[in-house]
């Protein structure tokens, strides 16, 4: 290669991390779909799920979503209140992130983090909880680098269908 020769990089897009909103619920569904799948699980959730429980009379989600313009979204992170009664203290949980193929490793998941540590932070929360998979050590490396700090898990978790 010669010293006028230039290698011009595809460029990733500019990414504006945001709350999610009405009309990004179908994209939010596909995406959760997919990584349903990547971890082998089936997604049941649909348009109407997500849209009650974003934007109904008594939400129970927070969603952000990094929209990349023109290409879409291309990623998000739904938060869920948690509470420590024992401590006092409130949190938030990281249910869901996801970044969709051929965008990760470009910083999207930390920023998606960085906006739901912000977002509990104003919501007077105390910490921010996820949780990996066990054997899933790109996902235990990526939340060690954002400075989560490792907990066990411990007990059963216990389950009863309300009719």
């Amino acid at each position: 290669m010669t010293e006028d020769t230039a290698i011009t990089l595809p460029r990733p897009p500019v990414v504006n991390i945001r709350p999610a909103r009405l009309e990004d619920v179908p994209q939010l569904v596909i995406m959760i779909t997919a990584l349903a799948a990547h971890h082998g699980d089936a997604a049941e959730t649909s348009p109407e799920h997500l849209e009650r429980d974003l934007f109904g009379p008594h939400p129970w989600v927070t969603a952000f979503v990094a929209d990349a313009g023109h290409e879409g979204l291309i990623g998000y992170a739904i938060l869920v209140p948690l509470y420590r009664a024992q401590e006092g203290k409130r949190g938030m949980e990281v249910h869901h992130l996801y970044v969709a193929d051929g965008h990760r490793g470009h910083g999207i998941g930390q920023h998606l983090i960085d906006r739901a540590r912000t977002h509990a932070q104003k919501a007077g929360c105390d910490f921010l909880s996820v949780s990996a998979a066990t054997g899933n050590f790109a996902a235990h490396r990526f939340y060690e680098q954002m400075d989560f700090l490792p907990r066990p898990v411990t007990g059963m978790r216990y389950l009863q269908a309300i009719a």
